[in-house]
């Protein structure tokens, strides 16, 4: 098998397959190293701040080289196609969120999506799914950016870098955790899922 090289390539090869959302973070990815003139962070050179957690998420991994493992990429659950990155060197930062023109769904879309997702569509149906969504992707990746993206240099202020912690054993799974999200119960060390969560109404408390 030939290597890929292809920025694109590593992406779907990454994510699995092609779709429109990975489209997204591709070329979101590509305006934000361009903008902050950088290169893949091979570390923590660079941060990421995602606002999904849909596809475009992988190839903003791929691409920048900001991933959870690292501490990198930082997610907030805001549900926007929107990607922020910043250099640590240089303290610049750059927000790429999709505008809203560039991703309509009609009633006719979505009701052919749901029976697709569902399971229910026809093989006609299915393929008209399929080549909808080719169409879309296509235009994502070849469409102006400024027709598809709204591009901003932002302030930021960045957040530490991911620190190590110290681990200690829950005495009722007997399973390693990080120090710092261990709990006590009854007088005992506890992780978080074994520590339980007491409530009368007034709310999650741990």
């Amino acid at each position: 098998m030939e290597p890929i090289t292809n920025d694109w390539e590593r992406a779907v090869a990454f994510h699995g397959h092609r779709c429109p959302g990975l489209a997204i973070g591709y070329r979101a990815a590509k305006i934000a190293l361009r903008e902050l003139a950088a290169a893949r962070a091979g570390d923590e050179e660079l941060v990421a701040i995602v606002e999904t957690d849909a596809c475009g998420v992988d190839a903003i991994q791929v691409l920048t080289g900001c991933t959870l493992g690292k501490g990198n990429l930082l997610y907030r659950d805001y549900g926007k196609h929107a990607f922020t990155v910043a250099n640590r060197q240089s303290g610049a930062a750059v927000r790429v969120a999709m505008k809203s023109a560039a991703w309509s769904e009609d009633e006719n879309y979505r009701s052919l999506r749901q029976r697709v997702l569902s399971g229910r569509a026809t093989p006609e149906e299915e393929e008209l799914y399929a080549g909808y969504q080719e169409k879309r992707l296509q235009h994502i990746l070849e469409a102006p950016e400024e027709e598809i993206f709204k591009i901003e240099h932002i302030s930021l202020e960045l957040p530490e870098k991911a620190r190590l912690f110290n681990s200690v054993t829950c005495a009722y799974c007997g399973e390693q955790v990080a120090e710092v999200r261990a709990r006590i119960k009854n007088g005992k060390i506890a992780c978080i899922p074994c520590a339980e969560n007491y409530s009368r109404g007034w709310g999650e408390r741990k």
